[in-house]
């Protein structure tokens, strides 16, 4: 699990898609193969991922669903783990905070959060990479840390 349960949602938005598996916890982008072009709700054009590279990446906030590929006529979705199916909606926290490991180095409390690769967090900032928010603590034992988000 790469977010805990205790977060304040304060923003969320459920108008986009993802159609890679991933788990919920990092900070996701607007893909850049894909861009939304409307306001509409069921936009198929409006699809997120973890980038790959931070530069020039757009952050759109924190995955809070776990995107899974599973073969639905042999089993179904495991609603009280937040499960989407690929190519589903997920639910995206723009604003509030969050206990995440999904986090690049060593950050302290007080530091600026920067989207990193593969959708972490990290108080280093790589070349073009936005900042998301603030580190709220320092890594536990565990590697988690509690981040603000405001995207």
């Amino acid at each position: 699990m790469a977010l805990k349960p205790d977060r304040i949602e304060l923003l969320t938005d459920v108008s986009f898609f993802m159609s890679t598996t991933a788990t919920r916890g990092g900070v996701v982008s607007v893909s850049t193969a894909s861009t939304g072009v409307g306001v509409a709700m069921d936009d198929a054009n409006a699809v997120v991922s973890y980038a790959s590279n931070p530069s020039g990446a757009y952050p759109v906030g924190v995955l809070l669903n776990d995107v899974v590929d599973l073969d639905l006529t042999r089993q179904h979705i495991n609603w009280h783990k937040d499960e989407v199916q690929k190519g589903g909606k997920v639910t995206i926290l723009r604003n509030g905070q969050v206990t995440t490991n999904n986090i690049d180095g060593n950050p302290a409390a007080g530091q600026v959060a920067y989207v990193h690769s593969g959708g972490n967090v990290s108080a280093t900032q790589e070349t073009g990479a936005v900042a998301v928010g603030q580190f709220l603590s320092a890594k536990d034992s565990d590697g988690y840390a509690k981040v603000s988000i405001n995207v």
